[in-house]
């Protein structure tokens, strides 16, 4: 039997704000969205271009306190050809990006990049 992923949902306190974050720091696409007034919930799926998974963003109407993530080492990840360049674009933009580390000489760099409801995101040389 064959399992291919579909989409990760995250919940999010401010949907502008967490799509301009997926927009412009990983570079993703609103492909579609559906709002739920009746239920009061808007979906919001975000994608590579030409990808398959879906991020999708799930927004409940009226929140106002932010989600609790939990206190486990729980996040996304994803490769990049350029570590050092996509370090430093993420910093410049003003994330909260922790520093570029390794697990030894023999392994990929990587960083974790933060998003606005405290979500993060393993950033690894490809």
């Amino acid at each position: 039997m064959d399992y291919n992923f579909v989409h990760g949902c995250i919940r999010v306190l401010d949907l502008e704000k967490s799509i301009k974050f997926y927009k412009d720091a990983l570079n993703l696409e609103i492909s579609r969205e559906k709002d739920f007034p009746e239920n009061e919930f808007t979906l919001v799926y975000m994608k590579r271009p030409n990808g398959n998974f879906e991020l999708e963003l799930t927004y409940n109407y009226d929140r106002e306190k932010p989600y609790t993530i939990g206190d486990g080492y729980s996040h996304f990840a994803v490769k990049v050809d350029d570590l050092e360049a996509s370090y430093q674009k993420h910093k410049e933009a003003g994330y909260k990006v922790g520093d570029i580390k390794s697990l030894n000489e023999k392994s990929s760099g990587y960083y974790f990049l933060t998003d606005p409801d405290g979500y993060r995101i393993e950033i690894i040389q490809r």
